[in-house]
């Protein structure tokens, strides 16, 4: 089974701390967009893909509409024989979302969405460059539910100008209010070239270890209110993993269209260069070497609460996992950063804070 990503580039502002490729797109470039996606999704067609995840991307999909996204999802179910189970996501801003594109994209199809809250504190939304506030968030939320989408995951950044363990809690407390199925909680990382870059030294931002302790308190609350921290940043209720993204942590095959947007299919790794007008001339993704190696997926499994599974490797790659990975698992055992069992290593939540040199230590 394979997983499609549309990357959709448009947004209606662009947030400070935001390094995804995306400009404020007029309704002539978004006609012109769908046009290429769907000239881009042709090269594929006849490759007998069979579909069972579909996810719209961004920038902010919402402001793309719900129409477009509708042609999209028709195209590729009638081309690739989208699986019946199949789940379609959408990213959408509270700001950007009313009835008529709920409605829209439930006619589509989409049973998943994914909603840019970050924080349901208004002093840090509004630093963020977030125009709604925790009213249309909320209203966001009750629209999706009303046309039966309840596999709804929010967005909660930690770390952000301002924030206190008080705010923090607020923004936890105001999203179990809401009922939704997903969390994806993730720290503020100051991205190249983008305005927090320039004015970093000027945000009110919490040291390191306060961010740390952020993170340890929004897991250990999460996991009491029943949600599973089944990787690095993402929480899920029982069956509400995110299907696709669980894709790019296993290894399995996806096909990114739109410019920035990677693909790993058939063993190779390639990706559209940042450019709108690249995309929409048809030139070709970029080569970005094999893909799924032994290394590759040690890593990538290391991210999820299951961790990396020695009897899943053999199947993979017929042999057993290396017996010196345990023995160097050993002395972050002894200081809970990860735990074993039988042939199992897996972080714990202590131990994702520190996972990129775990997992570098565990390798080489």
């Amino acid at each position: 089974m394979t997983g499609i990503y549309i990357h959709i580039p448009f947004c209606s502002s662009k947030c400070p701390y935001c390094d995804f490729y995306s400009f404020k797109g007029d309704e002539k470039q978004k006609d012109s967009y769908l046009k290429a996606v769907l000239s881009a999704l042709e090269g594929y067609a006849d490759k007998s893909i069979k579909v069972d995840t579909l996810y719209f991307g961004g920038g902010t999909p919402s402001v793309f509409g719900g129409d477009r996204i509708g042609r999209i999802v028709t195209y590729i179910r009638e081309s690739f024989g989208l699986r019946e189970n199949a789940e379609i996501t959408v990213e959408c801003n509270p700001s950007s979302t009313d009835e008529a594109f709920v409605r829209e994209v439930k006619r589509a199809g989409v049973n998943r969405v994914s909603m840019g809250m970050q924080s349901a504190v208004d002093r840090e939304r509004k630093i963020l460059g977030r125009p709604s506030g925790r009213e249309d968030i909320k209203r966001a939320v009750t629209l999706f539910k009303n046309e039966g989408i309840d596999n709804i995951s929010l967005d909660l950044m930690l770390g952000v100008p301002y924030q206190t363990p008080e705010s923090l809690d607020e923004s936890i407390d105001f999203i179990l209010s809401l009922g939704v199925k997903h969390i994806s909680a993730y720290m503020l990382k100051i991205e190249k070239g983008t305005p927090f870059e320039r004015d970093e030294e000027k945000l009110a931002l919490p040291d390191e270890d306060t961010v740390a302790d952020m993170y340890l308190h929004t897991s250990e609350r999460l996991r009491k209110e029943g949600f599973i921290h089944y990787e690095i940043s993402n929480f899920a209720l029982g069956g509400f993993y995110s299907r696709h993204n669980t894709k790019y942590w296993q290894c399995e095959e996806y096909i990114g269209i739109g410019p920035s947007a990677h693909s790993y299919y058939k063993g190779k790794r390639f990706y559209y260069s940042r450019s709108f007008e690249d995309f929409l001339s048809g030139k070709e993704p970029v080569c970005d070497g094999e893909g799924g190696s032994e290394e590759e997926y040690i890593m990538l499994s290391l991210r999820l609460g299951e961790g990396l599974d020695g009897k899943k490797f053999t199947e993979r790659y017929g042999k057993c996992l290396d017996k010196a990975l345990f023995e160097k698992a050993e002395k972050y055992k002894k200081i809970g950063l990860l735990k074993t069992e039988g042939d199992r290593i897996f972080l714990t939540p202590e131990g994702f804070l520190l996972s990129n040199s775990i997992i570098s230590d565990l390798l080489y």
